[in-house]
């Protein structure tokens, strides 16, 4: 339906104007995504404001205090309001802009891992060739360049992306809600 209203499919579950900033990402390779969704915005930090609420920087994230009360009193009191953080490793950093790829192109390309990564690229080799074969006709190699997901694997996106998700708990490989 909204592709009959004019609108474009982008990613997984977005949908856009022809001339949306959006839109003209995902047609120039340029699409990205946060842990809000899909952006045309490149910058590498985002700023998350209130309790609970995550900020990305080009390091890691921070999280602030869970409890309305908590994240109060740290303002007040004039500490930060995180309470707990993650400092990105290599590993993390590659690892996370191969899902992307995934979840906005649809295409991990080797290529351009081993371009901005170096030899740590090579370590997604086993996770590559897990996923050809466990999506076996939902995904198809593109050789040494990387894999790709076919037209049938879309719905399976996520899942098939989460297949290089190092912090999935072992022998759990899907979507959930908490």
């Amino acid at each position: 339906m909204f592709q009959a209203a004019g609108y474009e499919a982008i990613g997984i579950d977005h949908f856009a104007k022809p001339g949306d900033g959006l839109a003209v990402a995902a047609r120039n390779g340029r699409l990205r995504r946060n842990f809000q969704g899909y952006t045309d915005d490149t910058c590498p930090t985002l700023i998350g404001l209130g309790a609970s609420s995550i900020s990305r920087f080009p390091t890691g994230y921070v999280q602030n205090a869970h409890a309305t009360a908590a994240y109060e009193g740290r303002i007040r009191s004039g500490a930060l309001a995180g309470a707990k953080g993650h400092a990105f490793t290599l590993e993390d950093r590659l690892r996370a802009r191969a899902i992307e790829m995934l979840m906005c192109d649809f295409h991990l390309d080797m290529t351009e891992l081993r371009g901005t990564f170096g030899e740590a690229a090579t370590g997604l080799a086993p996770d590559v060739a897990a996923a050809l074969q466990r999506f076996d006709g939902f995904v198809a190699s593109d050789g040494a360049a990387g894999l790709r997901i076919l037209p049938q694997g879309l719905p399976l996106t996520r899942i098939i992306a989460s297949q290089l998700d190092a912090y999935v708990p072992e022998g759990v490989r899907y979507s959930h809600a908490s």
